[in-house]
């Protein structure tokens, strides 16, 4: 597939801006809708294979105009009501037309405190750019106004200036709030509490800060230090954090609230069980979990050989099972850690694939091998123990199922190997039971995923929950909504309570 260079969009993006820029007002839909989607500027492949450097490269000034510029300014927002956390898209968009970054990075910053993050992560193609007016009229929704790359250029734009707006906090109501996980949903329910004036601390059972955002995802996806960065916002707002803090071990959650005096909690622990096949051979020494492959790569930075203490196992030939984000990711750090071969081994076909179209895109360029219609049957070891091949068995599609995808139907003798030293299991993730079993007042669902009413309220007092740990693996934008929902209760909540001791 063939790629402008950098330089090359640039150029093109430049002779736009001359035709477009100074009748940005004047411009009808029809004209708008003519003007070329902006692609974004990649390393290239064969490079970025050999480092964790972020491989999209962000839009440059005149990129961002001329793709801002495409946009009709609807009067029917549905890119924000399609948007979790309901940012004011085309208000922000067209700041960015008439080259307001200022004003476009403040509009965001009113709905979103992660901007760079979600501009990096969230997939707006399902999501902000799905039924974009842009989209619709060019019957493809990759030719939609370039929502999320427009937000992490503006956060881009902000953070290498310098101007990362702090968000007010109001003065201080003397209420705690106990934050449990620094993922996306408790960095939003902390944001939005600290705030309305309340004292926040958020409890992280690891060493960093940042969650899923920092262990499941690699840097060359989402650099650790724009996680640093939005953070810090936090603590610039007053935010307390505990590292290394695990509730249910190191405190019990009933004592944060009984001994400590946090008058409102919400959790947000993930979900970090991993799940596996269930086939033979998956206690053989060289199967991962992909969560303990990421873990390993982005947390401990295993990659970096000669100061990091964590090992990382050294694969030449990986087959990573599912096909979801989590799986292009865990393909993708594979061959960067130094694999010759990389299958993704999935048992739909590429149009049934839940990961992201431009994830699958890269792991293309990069040289991973997509084995669709075949799945593992079970994992062969050597005498001692380790993994030196895979049967695989080979699947059609038949009607579609409850998820309204096609059903998987195996076929009848078609078994056949395949030569690896590695698997890496990447099929989702089921609730972590360490804080839901030593809090016997909170109620679950089948899953172990906690249930929660229409404002995140679990079945205990004073007690909400968000992200992952209701939803089940979900993405990180989807984490930012429930957390937006929660806080807003517990800030109703705290204020009530204000309210009547006032008048006592």
């Amino acid at each position: 597939m063939h790629h402008d260079t950098p330089e090359q969009l640039q150029e093109k993006a430049r002779q736009l801006v001359a035709e477009y820029v100074s009748k940005v007002d004047d411009l009808k839909p029809k004209e708008r809708t003519k003007i070329p989607s902006q692609d974004m500027p990649a390393q290239d492949p064969e490079v970025r294979v050999h480092n964790l450097d972020e491989v999209a490269l962000g839009y440059t000034f005149e990129q961002a105009q001329v793709e801002a510029i495409r946009c009709l300014q609807c009067v029917k927002k549905t890119c924000v009501e399609d948007c979790p956390v309901r940012i004011d898209i085309p208000g922000f968009v067209n700041h960015i037309a008439h080259g307001n970054l200022d004003q476009a990075a403040g509009v965001i910053k009113e709905a979103s405190l992660l901007p760079a993050i979600c501009g990096r992560v969230c997939p707006q193609e399902t999501q902000c750019q799905q039924n974009c007016a842009v989209g619709k009229a060019l019957k493809d929704v990759e030719k939609s106004v370039a929502i999320g790359r427009l937000e992490r250029f503006v956060a881009d734009w902000e953070r290498k200036t310098g101007k990362i707006s702090v968000p007010e906090v109001k003065s201080a109501t003397g209420k705690k709030v106990a934050v449990v996980g620094s993922g996306p949903a408790g960095l939003v329910v902390a944001a939005d509490c600290r705030r309305e004036g309340h004292h926040v601390t958020i409890f992280e059972a690891f060493h960093k800060l940042g969650g899923v955002l920092r262990y499941g995802i690699p840097e060359f996806r989402l650099p650790n230090d724009i996680i640093d960065k939005e953070i810090q916002t936090l603590s610039a707002m007053g935010v307390e954090f505990k590292t290394n803090f695990v509730v249910g071990k190191t405190r019990k959650l009933k004592d944060l609230m009984e001994k400590d005096g946090y008058d409102a909690v919400f959790i947000g622990v993930g979900a970090g069980l991993p799940i596996f096949m269930g086939i033979e051979g998956e206690n053989l020494v060289g199967v991962f979990s992909a969560n303990e492959y990421l873990t390993r790569a982005n947390l401990m930075r295993a990659f970096d050989k000669g100061h990091a203490d964590t090992p990382i196992y050294q694969s030449r030939k990986v087959a990573v099972l599912g096909g979801g984000n989590v799986a292009m990711d865990s393909a993708r750090m594979a061959k960067r850690l130094g694999a010759e071969n990389v299958y993704v081994v999935y048992r739909r076909t590429e149009v049934e694939m839940p990961a992201r179209k431009e994830e699958v895109e890269h792991a293309k360029e990069e040289g991973i091998e997509f084995l669709f219609l075949q799945n593992a049957k079970r994992i062969l070891g050597s005498e001692d123990g380790r993994v030196n091949a895979m049967e695989c068995v080979r699947f059609e599609l038949g009607e579609p199922d409850a998820s309204g995808r096609r059903r998987p139907i195996q076929v009848p003798n078609s078994e056949f190997m395949l030569d690896v030293d590695t698997v890496i299991v990447a099929i989702g993730n089921g609730s972590n039971p360490l804080l839901t079993q030593s809090t016997p007042g909170i109620n679950l669902n089948k899953w172990g995923n906690i249930t929660v009413d229409e404002n995140q309220k679990t079945s205990m007092d004073r007690v909400f929950a968000g992200g992952d740990i209701v939803l089940g693996a979900a993405t990180v934008i989807l984490a930012m909504g429930e957390g937006r929902r929660a806080a807003a209760a517990i800030n109703k909540m705290l204020a009530e309570e204000i309210e009547r001791e006032r008048k006592q």
